[in-house]
């Protein structure tokens, strides 16, 4: 089942922008630990819920300045969700979390 279907507008847009993108974040991230179960049906679903997750940050106008990037990500996904190339997962992750400084600076803390 796909958890994030049901999340309003109205409730992520109350999350900061740094939080929105390590919740996607956690779904890509999440494939990582699923290749080792070699489960394709769970990463399939992890695709699909941060497909899920990218749409609706695309309909929060807090990051209209960034929806050319947004979109780029969502393509992005979608070919991965498509073409299982893990290597790319870890560039989108990482670049993904490079779209916002909070993201980017808890990730990074020293």
């Amino acid at each position: 089942m796909n958890s994030h279907k049901n999340i309003t507008l109205e409730k992520w847009s109350g999350f900061a922008k740094g939080q929105q993108i390590l919740m996607i974040a956690n779904e890509i991230n999440r494939v990582k630990n699923i290749l080792e179960k070699n489960n394709s049906d769970d990463i399939r679903s992890s695709y699909e819920r941060a497909l899920d997750l990218v749409d609706i940050t695309i309909q929060d106008r807090k990051w209209k300045d960034h929806l050319k990037e947004l979109l780029r990500c969502r393509e992005f996904i979608g070919m991965l969700y498509c073409e299982r190339n893990f290597d790319l997962n870890n560039l989108l992750l990482n670049n993904l979390v490079l779209l916002s400084s909070e993201a980017y600076n808890l990730l990074n803390k020293k």
